[in-house]
């Protein structure tokens, strides 16, 4: 059956001599996989494959039943194009830490409108801040922790839920302002972080995510994520 929906580019891998798999977060079916034909090739109209970049905004038509895990596309577009995100380094590697991290916690269940309205707004904002954007990766992490059922109500319970699980992490009053502002603020709010203290707060909230998700493991973009923004 043909249904609409929106999506969000996750990942893709290669599939066979010209196509792929791309993994989709939808709005109406959550995460799903779809074969898309002829993607690969210098005749391919209009370069498709590049609406599957990590966190590109979608427009699809699908086929879709409950019975399978691959899923086809009749029609992909994009309606926001990006001008920036995949241009600039630090927006770049944001975006590639971003996807590694939904691609290890988001699951194939049922779609949910307000988790799908949060990723969108938010890969919105990354892609037209000018400013006040290297803190982005840590205050979308503390926001995402909400929608997945474990997020903080304070900087307190964060570092006592941390030191349960016996990793070594201590508050002081420039980490709990960063930390009480990102749960409590819009994105993109101004926080002064030194470079050490957006590298600490980084590692201890990958550590949060795996103390709360099995799956989340290795996080292999952080080491660039550190060089990059610090």
């Amino acid at each position: 059956m043909l249904q609409k929906t929106r999506g969000i580019a996750l990942s893709y891998i290669r599939y066979r001599e010209t196509s792929i798999i791309a993994r989709v977060y939808t709005e109406e079916f959550g995460l799903q996989s779809y074969i898309v034909n002829s993607v690969r090739t210098a005749r391919s109209k209009n370069n498709r494959i590049a609406l599957f970049q990590p966190l590109t905004l979608l427009e699809m038509v699908v086929y879709f039943k409950n019975d399978r895990d691959l899923h086809r596309l009749s029609e992909v577009k994009t309606n926001h194009p990006f001008q920036s995100l995949p241009f600039e380094v630090a927006k770049s590697t944001i975006a590639m830490f971003v996807t590694e991290i939904l691609n290890k916690v988001l699951k194939e269940e049922a779609g949910s409108p307000i988790l799908f309205r949060f990723l969108v707004d938010s890969v919105l904002f990354l892609e037209e801040a000018r400013m006040n954007y290297e803190n982005f990766h840590l205050a979308f992490l503390l926001k995402l922790s909400f929608f997945l059922g474990f997020g903080p109500e304070s900087a307190r319970e964060f570092e006592n839920q941390l030191q349960e699980n016996s990793y070594p992490f201590l508050l002081d009053p420039e980490m709990t302002t960063a930390l009480n502002t990102m749960l409590r603020q819009p994105l993109g709010t101004p926080i002064a972080l030194t470079r050490s203290a957006r590298n600490e707060l980084l590692d201890a909230l990958v550590a949060y995510y795996q103390i709360h998700i099995d799956s989340v493991g290795e996080v292999k973009s952080v080491p660039v994520l550190r060089e990059v923004l610090g």
